[in-house]
């Protein structure tokens, strides 16, 4: 099952008050917004993440957001149009989609599972609270005619165990929300949620119990709330870390090396760029060898596998896929060990077509899919002078080495 996320962090925080939007805000030295992507960016069941954004943002993201496996998109002027610019960017291959608000950024692991799953076989779930206190539904009236002071009576008491309060994640098939995200686009209401579009459009919501620390900071009065649950997440983080995994004061090194047969019919994708050739590597991604020899050295150098146990070729969602992307990806995965990659030296073993004019074209785009500036990326193309498979012309291979060091 193929999951995409969706961030929503187009708002502008206008109840918080404050020049800059309150999922910028830095809670316990980590900014709401880092936190909230980064717990669906590490999530087992989570396949790629697309980030609703404040549109001067989506050129100049934060440091954070750079060099991530993320798409980022400029978010509408209501919530439902930042989650339907988010949802057009997504994989149209997604089974299932979540909604995280960007202003949530305690959700755990747990909670995603449960929300996702109750959506795979419902159609639609939300992660929700029952309410603990009595809940009364009441009226407004004026105190004194001509004046704007009103009080408020009760009208009836509701029955609190039928009473939950909304949260996100939110999860729906890719049908549903398609749905619900067309209702809301066509309606002139503005929807808290998704859930709300979905229910309009005719599709029954689950409930998933949801999570008391799972707090929306909304006001400057949430701030003391969401540092103590800050504090004690990130003491926890800190306390299952084994001795054995923790980063490494020095940097470490690791080597990656891939060999693909070469036929006609196939492009010749290289350094994530396409080079004119009568003939293309053959593999079940693009087999791009230079970014499988360089994903192999990054999660080598980690002690964290291979290309092949992470993106294995009996998984029909990585037919196809670009080599860039799964780069991506095993960088987050080592990021998430606490690593940052240092610098990449690739060599690519080719007869023909020379790959001299695409070097400066292939160190932007691995340095881009790392995060790295190109010139930590060295590129070199070697023959094999005639001699074996990669000498006829029959293959090509790449060798690659990569560091690493402890994230500061």
């Amino acid at each position: 099952m193929q999951v995409t996320a969706i961030i929503a962090a187009g708002g502008r925080g206008t109840r918080f008050g404050g020049a800059d939007p309150k999922q910028l805000l830095q809670i316990n030295g980590r900014a709401i917004l880092d936190r909230s992507v980064s717990a669906f960016l590490l999530h087992p069941d989570v396949s790629d993440v697309v980030v609703a954004l404040p549109s001067e943002l989506v050129d100049d993201p934060p440091e954070y957001l750079r060099g991530q496996p993320v798409r980022l998109v400029a978010g509408g002027s209501r919530r439902q149009d930042s989650v339907a610019n988010a949802f057009g960017a997504a994989s149209s291959q997604s089974d299932v989609v979540v909604i995280h608000d960007a202003a949530r950024p305690f959700v755990s692991a747990d909670l995603i599972t449960r929300t996702i799953a109750a959506a795979a076989e419902s159609g639609a779930a939300i992660a929700a609270l029952q309410a603990r206190d009595t809940v009364k539904r009441c009226a407004e009236h004026p105190a004194e005619v001509g004046h704007d002071i009103h009080i408020r009576t009760v009208m009836e008491t509701l029955p609190r165990e039928r009473i939950f309060l909304a949260q996100t994640p939110q999860a729906f098939r890719r049908d549903v929300l398609a749905a619900a995200i067309a209702a809301g686009l066509q309606s002139p209401r503005d929807a808290t949620d998704e859930a709300a579009l979905a229910e309009r459009a005719g599709h029954a919501v689950r409930i998933v119990d949801g999570d008391i620390w799972n707090i929306k900071v909304t006001t400057a009065d949430d701030l003391p709330m969401a540092a103590a649950i800050a504090a004690s997440v990130d003491r926890s983080t800190e306390s299952v870390v084994l001795p054995a995994r923790k980063p490494a004061r020095t940097g470490r090194a690791g080597t990656g090396y891939d060999l693909h047969r070469l036929v006609p019919g196939r492009a010749l994708v290289v350094g994530g760029v396409t080079i004119a050739s009568d003939v293309g590597a053959v593999g079940h991604s693009d087999a791009d060898v230079a970014c499988h020899a360089v994903t192999d050295a990054i999660l080598g150098a980690a002690g964290l596998g291979n290309i092949g146990e992470h993106f294995p070729d009996s998984d029909p969602q990585w037919q196809g896929a670009s080599s860039l992307e799964l780069l991506q990806r095993a960088v987050a995965i080592v990021a998430a060990e606490g690593y940052e990659v240092g610098n990449i030296d690739v060599t690519v073993i080719l007869e023909r077509p020379k790959i001299r004019d695409h070097v400066e074209a292939m160190r932007r785009a691995i340095g881009g899919a790392i995060g790295l500036d190109p010139s930590r990326v060295s590129i070199k193309g070697k023959t094999n002078e005639g001699v074996d498979a990669v000498g006829r012309g029959e293959a090509i291979a790449a060798h690659a080495v990569a560091l690493i060091r402890a994230r500061r």
